[in-house]
């Protein structure tokens, strides 16, 4: 995957827990989970939005850009 979501790095930064959290967002504690441990494969920009106001951060706090290592073989291989 391509995007990490670096939700747990947040939390801990603004000493917040899972509950905590879950509440604020007024999301399920399973799907903050997902989100949490980077299983998640989209986002609604609504709760991105809510995380972003409980934790006083921005998207880029939690949201990271990583390429792929297939992606980086793909290039140098000359692949598209």
């Amino acid at each position: 995957m391509a995007i990490i979501i670096n939700l747990d790095v947040m939390m801990a930064k603004r000493k917040k827990g899972l509950t905590e959290l879950a509440g604020e967002v007024d999301i399920t504690l399973a799907n903050l989970s997902i989100l949490k441990n980077n299983k998640a494969k989209a986002i609604r920009l609504g709760t991105l939005n809510a995380i972003c106001k409980a934790l006083d951060c921005q998207p880029g706090d939690i949201l990271q850009y990583v390429e792929d290592e297939e992606e980086t073989t793909e290039k140098e291989d000359g692949k598209k």
